[in-house]
C-alpha cells in the first residue's frame, strides 16, 4: 500500500488502484477489455461521454459492436454472475431498472481471478446470466454456460 495525496493505493495485478473503489475496478475492466478486443483483431472506439449505455465500440469485419464491460470476481461456487439491470441511488432511495438489450450488442465480463474477459450477447439471456469458471461439483454439463466457451467475441 502506498499513499498519494488523500488516496491509498494497492497494486492489483501490477496496476496501482485505489483500495476498495468500485470505479477503479470498472476502469480496470474497461482497459482489459480494450486490450483483449484489440488482440482479437478489433479496432476499439471510446465514446466521448459517460452517458452511453455502453463503454466501448468494437469495430471489425465491417460491423460495429457496442460493448458494456463488467468487472466480476468469482463467487464461492466458481461462477460469474451478471444482472442485466442498472442500479442508482438518489435522495428518494435506491432504484433498479432493466437495461435495454437493444442498446448493447455485447457484454464483456472481466474476471480478476482468471485475468480474462468473457463475452456474451444479452439478448440470448433473461434478466441475468451466469458463467461457470469452475466445473459444478455435481458434474452437471447440460445447460451450463462455461466461461471458457465465451472467451472470444461471438
Amino acid at each position: 500500500m502506498e499513499t498519494c495525496g488523500h488516496s491509498t493505493y494497492a497494486l492489483v495485478y501490477g496496476v496501482a488502484m485505489a483500495s476498495h473503489h468500485t470505479k477503479d475496478k470498472g476502469d480496470l475492466g474497461v482497459l482489459k477489455a480494450q486490450v483483449d478486443l484489440f488482440e482479437q483483431g478489433f479496432t476499439v472506439l471510446v465514446p466521448q461521454t459517460e452517458h452511453c449505455p455502453f463503454d466501448l465500440v468494437a469495430y471489425g469485419d465491417g460491423r460495429f459492436e457496442r460493448v458494456q464491460v463488467k468487472y466480476r470476481a468469482m463467487d464461492k461456487f466458481g461462477k460469474l454472475g451478471v444482472k442485466f439491470s442498472t442500479c442508482w441511488t438518489d435522495k428518494r432511495g435506491t432504484h433498479t431498472s432493466p437495461v435495454d438489450k437493444y442498446e448493447v450488442d455485447l457484454y464483456c465480463i472481466y474476471c480478476p481471478d482468471t485475468v480474462e474477459c468473457y463475452y456474451l450477447r444479452p439478448e440470448k439471456f433473461g434478466s441475468n446470466a451466469s458463467l461457470r469458471v469452475k466445473a459444478p461439483k455435481n458434474g452437471q454439463l447440460k445447460r451450463v454456460n462455461f466461461a471458457a466457451d465465451h472467451r472470444r467475441v461471438p
